[in-house]
């Protein structure tokens, strides 16, 4: 169930929000979607669930194009959250899981099973106006893989979330994937996509700037960051050759360096000077590959 998107532009008047996206999303996989706001991530979303269509270019899931008739094998969080304030959660969560071709006992059942996880059993019979908003989020999310699709995307899902309930929903969509959900998501933390993505695409203006597995993406940046943590002043490693960038610390500094043999010449300058409690050699962040690439951190 291979999610492909060829050549896919999609313009509003002469506004181009989506140009010349070629993807490929495989089944069982976590794919991260990247980019500014603006960027056209929710339009490629909307364009790919069929509520927008393509200008040019091609869209296709499991060889077959995704129509109506697909998309009880579809799940959709969307950014801007759009539950029923007046209804009661389990009332509203029927009524969604009956749109996507569940019968009411099937979808109490795993309604049940939901709110059990989310700890939130108490709130079945509750409006959901009265929940907080990050209860309202675990509802919006049990709306989107009630009927366990094959698909599912996920727009922003974890943020207004506290800590807690972040680990909650991401270790859920692990679980999705484990059972064989295919899951693209976009966030604006780039930690949560470094631990839950194998592959990613950076958008930057409508068009895919960095595009592969995180793994390739990593080495082919080839800078290094090295972590410092000392007993003296290290401002005079900012001048020296093969360091891109300095950041002082409390007690040392972060450095991002050219390549891994820049290192040794910055450990050898270290010598003599005072004692070094710790000198970590680490892979660029995805945060670090994002601003060389589009200029400007989401934070």
């Amino acid at each position: 169930m291979t999610l492909r998107l060829q050549k896919v532009t999609k313009k509003f008047g002469s506004f181009t929000a989506v140009d010349q996206l070629s993807l490929e999303i495989p089944e069982k996989q976590i794919f991260g979607f990247l980019g500014a706001n603006g960027a056209g991530k929710t339009t490629t979303f909307r364009m790919v669930l069929g509520l927008l269509d393509q200008t040019e270019g091609d869209i296709s899931w499991n060889n077959g194009e995704i129509g109506y008739g697909e998309s009880h094998l579809i799940g959709y969080l969307p950014e801007e959250r759009g539950l029923y304030p007046k209804l009661k959660v389990q009332d509203q969560l029927i009524y969604l899981a009956k749109l996507r071709g569940m019968n009411k006992s099937e979808a109490i059942k795993e309604i049940d099973i939901w709110l059990e996880r989310f700890k939130v059993p108490e709130y079945k019979q509750k409006k959901v106006e009265e929940l907080s908003k990050g209860n309202q989020q675990k509802i919006q999310f049990i709306s989107a893989v009630l009927h366990k699709p094959k698909l599912l995307i996920l727009d922003e899902p974890f943020s207004g979330l506290d800590p807690v309930n972040v680990e909650m929903l991401k270790a859920a969509v692990i679980d999705l994937k484990e059972a064989g959900t295919s899951i693209v998501f976009s966030s604006h933390r780039m930690e949560h996509v470094e631990e839950l993505c194998e592959s990613l695409c950076i958008l930057h203006h409508g068009t895919p700037v960095v595009h592969g597995k995180l793994k390739e993406i990593k080495k082919t940046f080839g800078r290094k960051n090295i972590r410092i943590h000392a007993d003296f002043d290290t401002e005079f490693l900012k001048n020296s050759r093969g360091v891109i960038k300095y950041k002082a610390l409390s007690e040392g500094c972060e450095l991002q360096i050219e390549s891994e043999d820049i290192a040794q010449d910055i450990f050898g300058e270290l010598h003599g000077k005072g004692f070094v409690r710790t000198f970590d050699l680490e892979e660029p962040t995805l945060n670090d590959i994002f601003i060389e690439k589009v200029g400007a951190s989401y934070e």
